[in-house]
């Protein structure tokens, strides 16, 4: 990769919009996220984190505004042709295929998602399997797992599309302290191998153990930007965000 090339932010969203009826759920939204970063959002609920995530993964398309990936504008590409592109995005809800084993899964997502096929498919969901800590229940059937391994499974087949940028949509969310810690190490080892993350999170201290920057949205809008440390010190951050009068 040339200097130029290395300069090119893996995600930009330039002035996006979008709204349902008369409520504008993101409003002229701008912000770039530079190869192997790791970007935390917060904000309380309402104020456009999922709709983001959404208009960044294609399913949803913005009333304006553009969005590019690797310099590429896909505003108008599916979320099918984003993901083979290379952004993968687990959900706040896990979404497996219940009948289907844990590989089976991950054998889908690595076919359809990454363009794998045949041995090294099958390779490289077992390496999978392996990074997320999921080899003991990889013949089980992805309806009956614990919650911490349906989470594990979200993030699994999210990496088994082999993505240059990730989207973790609350996947701390409902989890002991214990099982808490263990998914912060997956995420950092993922972030460590160079693929950029975008991460939504409610649990606070989760999510600045793994970024570098931290954005805070609210009504739709970008309210601040910035090392997570500073933002969490804003008294407006700690008044919107935290319910605490500064």
């Amino acid at each position: 990769m040339n200097e130029s090339e290395a300069d090119v932010p893996i995600l930009s969203l330039k002035s996006v919009s979008r709204s349902f009826g008369a409520l504008k759920v993101s409003d002229d939204v701008s912000f770039d996220v530079a190869p192997g970063e790791a970007l935390g959002i917060i904000g309380p609920n309402g104020a456009g984190k999922s709709t983001l995530f959404n208009l960044i993964a294609g399913n949803l398309r913005p009333d304006a505004g553009t969005v590019l990936f690797e310099g590429v504008d896909v505003t108008h590409q599916s979320t099918m042709q984003r993901c083979v592109s290379g952004v993968g995005r687990s959900f706040q809800i896990p979404q497996p295929f219940g009948h289907l084993s844990v590989y089976e899964n991950l054998l889908v997502a690595a076919q359809f998602g990454g363009g794998w096929r045949g041995r090294e498919a099958a390779g490289h969901c077992v390496d999978i399997l392996g990074r997320t800590g999921l080899e003991d229940v990889s013949d089980k059937p992805a309806g009956g797992l614990s919650l911490l391994k349906r989470k594990r499974l979200e993030l699994a087949r999210a990496m088994a599309t082999s993505p240059r940028l990730i989207l973790l949509d609350e996947i701390a969310g409902g989890l002991t302290e214990a099982e808490c810690g263990e998914l912060i190490v997956t995420i950092k080892a993922i972030h460590a191998s160079g693929t950029a993350i975008i991460w939504i999170e409610h649990v606070l201290h989760a999510l600045n153990s793994v970024v570098e920057r931290l954005m805070v949205l609210n009504f739709g809008k970008v309210l601040m930007i910035g090392e997570p440390g500073a933002v969490m010190a804003s008294p407006e951050v700690r008044e919107i965000y935290l319910g605490i009068e500064v």
